[in-house]
């Protein structure tokens, strides 16, 4: 039995309005502008309100618009409404800690389920960086916060880059020299 096949193109079988999203949203995360609009939407996930009172007094701004959520399952909701350019999270929340949420959120960028999003994370210790990475996270910062850093990380991941923490670089060492400089 021989059978004929022929390819059919996407707006002959008339999914073009479903799979066109999909591809275009499955481009490089890091690559594009995460807002073009004149103010940028960060969402902060901790479960903590002294940490979040902290993250909003360090980036209130007139470009800033700050939202609040204090549970995984909060935060993944928010994400999937849509509008959020930045989603700074803490590693350690509740029953869905920080690294479950930024898997969450790229297990449903992948699949069209959630606009593609930045992860900031907030760790503990510099061990944790491991983790970060292995979320998916576009940045991470180290604890104790501070101001100049927060705000760093959060314009270059808006820009649609990656933040590292620079605190964790190491020191360079000069050997062979006894010459002080």
């Amino acid at each position: 039995m021989i059978t004929q096949t022929r390819r059919i193109t996407i707006s002959e079988c008339g999914l073009q309005e479903k799979i066109l999203p999909i591809l275009r949203s499955s481009k490089s995360r890091k690559s594009r502008v995460r807002y073009a609009k004149s103010v940028a939407t960060v969402l902060l996930a901790s479960d903590l309100a002294s940490l979040r009172r902290e993250l909003e007094t360090m980036l209130a701004g007139p470009d800033v618009l700050i939202e609040e959520t204090s549970t995984g399952p909060e935060t993944i909701e928010r994400v999937k409404r849509g509008d959020v350019d930045l989603v700074i999270v803490d590693l350690q929340i509740g029953a869905m800690g920080g690294m479950a949420i930024t898997m969450e959120l790229r297990n449903l960028e992948s699949y069209g389920g959630a606009d593609p999003v930045s992860v900031l994370m907030l760790l503990d210790r510099r061990p944790d960086v491991f983790l970060a990475r292995r979320a998916g996270a576009d940045g991470f910062i180290v604890k104790p916060l501070d101001p100049q850093r927060m705000r760093s990380a959060v314009r270059a991941l808006l820009r649609g880059e990656s933040y590292e923490d620079e605190s964790l670089r190491p020191a360079t060492v000069r050997v062979g020299s006894t010459d002080a400089q």
